[in-house]
């Protein structure tokens, strides 16, 4: 008998698990942030039939008339995605959240949604002068970049940042390396206030020339957990040294040139160009070095034919990308060549998207 129920219980715990996943949602809650009073404010829910029949939502109820939901009349067929608005019509300020239930032939009891967030008297839109979000931490810079830096040199990159969150923060940058610093004037920022944030590179803690990388966080607090949504890429591009070339004539240096600066890849009259090359010559009478090839950007690919280039050879650089990652990088997709030639001592090649 007790074998019998167990058996019991565990097929009606299958049945629940599988009748419960007929109908599934991206998320069940949304929060919206902020909204204007009295301006309509929606969330979108994305949700799926995995059943194999079709769907048919019978009503979806609210918890007050201040919400409307949008959603398919018409039945959705297995497997088939859709979505399901609700639109709150913000008419009382403050803290929000919102519920409504979702009635179908999917399970027996009603799938909730909700969405939430708070209805100020007057809502400030700093997108076009901090377009760049951080977790309510806004900036006008979204990645640091120091070009063209001579071993022993400090330089500074100073970005305005802006508090649009509820609630006091003080923003610090995370997980620098050595070779940079940065401090935050004022120190502490009042929701809707601004400061700025200067970070300073101190290159005499970088030992090798080209290009260096590293990924910094800029947090609302110390000790803030990191992720992605808050990264910011650095990077710095160190010269070589060409004291040896000093006092040498053009004629008796190494010469690289350049069949182009850049290659366009991606989309191009309706066809997808994934790879693409450019001939380097050496047209000196030194044997030309390239010294270092490197990518600032991940989604790309590169091969040499040959790093060194007696006087009047050549060699190939191909570039292969995947253009959906690069659409996804925050910086701009460039190959870096390092090389002997005193007046090409970096070669920074664009790789333009489309």
């Amino acid at each position: 008998m007790k074998r019998l129920l167990i058996i019991l219980i565990g097929v009606a715990q299958g049945f629940i698990s599988v009748h419960a996943q007929k109908l599934s949602v991206a998320k069940t809650t949304i929060d919206v942030g902020k909204t204007a009073y009295e301006v309509p404010v929606t969330a979108t829910f994305e949700l799926r039939n995995r059943g194999q029949k079709s769907l048919h939502i019978t009503d979806v109820k609210a918890d007050c008339g201040c919400t409307k939901a949008d959603y398919p009349k018409k039945s959705v067929a297995p497997g088939e995605r859709f979505t399901i608005a609700l639109t709150y019509d913000a008419r009382q300020l403050g803290h929000f959240t919102k519920q409504v239930g979702v009635y179908s032939n999917a399970t027996s009891q009603p799938l909730y949604l909700k969405m939430k967030g708070v209805v100020l008297t007057e809502v400030h839109d700093y997108s076009k002068t901090h377009p760049y979000d951080f977790g309510g931490l806004r900036t006008d810079v979204d990645n640091l970049e120091f070009d063209d830096v001579n071993k022993g040199d400090t330089r500074q990159i100073e970005m305005h940042l802006v508090n649009d969150t509820e609630t006091p923060i003080t923003p610090n940058m995370l997980h620098l390396p050595p070779y940079l610093t940065a401090t935050c004037t004022p120190e502490k920022l009042l929701p809707g206030k601004s400061g700025t944030m200067v970070v300073t590179l101190h290159s005499e803690h970088i030992d090798d020339y080209g290009l260096t990388q590293a990924p910094v966080y800029l947090a609302k607090q110390l000790g803030e957990k990191v992720n992605s949504d808050i990264e910011m890429p650095v990077s710095v591009v160190v010269l070589p040294n060409m004291s040896a070339f000093e006092g040498l004539s053009k004629n008796a240096m190494p010469c690289l040139q350049l069949s182009s600066e850049q290659l366009s890849l991606g989309l191009l009259d309706g066809k997808m160009v994934k790879s693409g090359t450019i001939d380097i010559a050496n047209t000196g009478r030194s044997t030309l070095q390239i010294s270092s090839l490197q990518l600032f950007t991940g989604g790309m690919k590169v091969t040499l034919g040959k790093r060194t280039l007696q006087a009047g050879e050549t060699t190939r650089l191909k570039v292969t990308i995947d253009r959906d990652e690069l659409l996804r990088q925050r910086t701009k997709p460039r190959v870096l060549m390092i090389t002997n030639d005193p007046r090409h001592a970096k070669v920074a090649i664009n790789i333009n998207i489309r």
